[in-house]
């Protein structure tokens, strides 16, 4: 069923763009169905805020379960914003005070920069674990993306990350370690993720903790596990969320970044993401940065016309899949009142009843 466009955010209206279906506010409420409230935490800095909005508001209204759903996006202190970033936020997200007065039936946290080299003396890090803490007892599953899954491991169960020899950065397969779980039901066993980061928080360290893994990469890593409940928290360490597009964009971040002298080493391709046409362009293209830094000219606009029609998406269809398997269980056992996390009878250290 489709998103109810509750509130302005531009994001609604460039996803009706897109094709998308979404319900104005007086059509939903002449509908006798029953509407589940998502929250999203959006962390991420300004130049991908609205863009993450986007990639996790789509992944919630494909979602097929006869339902309305209402995404309510809030943001949290500790993290820098630009003037125009925070008047969005201002207009178009909610304060979490009232996030916790009306409750939720699910929580999506988002990744984030970070500057420190521990977690806890990120300045963002104390209201993480505020709205984590509230959430753990107040909402019935929240599904944790790439930092978000680092921090509240560590919050958790005291294990840090570690940091990797080079950026993990590309499109990755992986295989079901569970077929069983309700989360996997129905999916490929076999499938891509896009990964974007520094880190890993390592399948052993997670086992000897109890989560129960279900889906790893040989190259990457583990990409999706859950809580040793099986439900109540939901760790990615990948991306499923991005566009077709989120890579190449980020890949162009990094080679304006070497142009500038932010960095000093130009940056590799996204491992598994570039067909060969693209990477011989890129590697022309490459020419003209190295050529045009050294000799301090204006830099030949980057050929992202190009590379567009190269560009595949692989994991679309998956992740699609996951959210859908992930609301509609939430939709199953979630109370009816948004400020209860469970239906009557229903365990919450066992809330599937694996």
């Amino acid at each position: 069923m489709p998103l109810v466009a509750h509130t302005d955010l531009p994001t609604f209206q460039r996803l009706r763009e897109e094709g998308e279906e979404i319900l104005d506010p007086d059509r939903a409420h002449n509908q006798d169905i029953r509407e589940m409230h998502i929250g999203l935490l959006n962390m991420m800095p300004d130049a991908a805020l609205e863009a993450t909005e986007r990639q996790f508001f789509r992944l919630v209204g494909a979602c097929n379960q006869i339902v309305q759903f209402h995404v309510h996006p809030f943001t949290i202190d500790g993290l820098k914003r630009s003037p125009e970033a925070q008047a969005h936020i201002a207009k178009y997200y909610e304060p979490f005070d009232k996030i916790k007065r009306d409750g939720l039936d699910a929580l999506i946290i988002s990744g984030a920069n970070v500057t420190r080299s521990r977690l806890p003396e990120e300045d963002f890090w104390q209201p993480l674990t505020e709205v984590f803490f509230w959430a753990k007892e107040n909402v019935t599953s929240i599904l944790c993306s790439c930092l978000a899954t680092h921090a509240l491991i560590q919050y958790c169960y005291n294990i840090e990350r570690t940091r990797l020899p080079a950026k993990r950065w590309g499109v990755f397969s992986h295989k079901l370690t569970d077929r069983t779980h309700p989360l996997v039901a129905e999916i490929n066993t076999r499938f891509d993720v896009p990964h974007s980061r520094f880190n890993e928080i390592f399948q052993s360290d997670m086992e000897r903790h109890g989560l129960k893994i279900l889906a790893i990469s040989q190259q990457a890593g583990v990409h999706l596990a859950v809580s040793p409940d099986g439900f109540r928290i939901v760790f990615f360490q990948g991306h499923p969320e991005y566009d077709d597009i989120s890579l190449l964009k980020e890949y162009k971040r990094e080679v304006l970044r070497f142009y500038r002298g932010e960095i000093d080493d130009y940056p590799p391709f996204p491992e598994n993401y570039f067909n060969d046409a693209v990477k011989q362009i890129l590697v022309s293209y490459q020419q003209l940065v190295l050529s045009a830094k050294e000799n301090r000219q204006r830099l030949t606009e980057f050929p992202e016309r190009e590379i567009l029609e190269h560009i595949d998406n692989t994991w679309g269809d998956t992740a699609k899949a996951v959210f859908n398997n992930w609301l509609g269980k939430i939709y199953q056992l979630t109370h009816q009142e948004r400020g209860r996390p469970f239906m009557d009878g229903v365990d919450p250290n066992n809330p599937l009843g694996l």
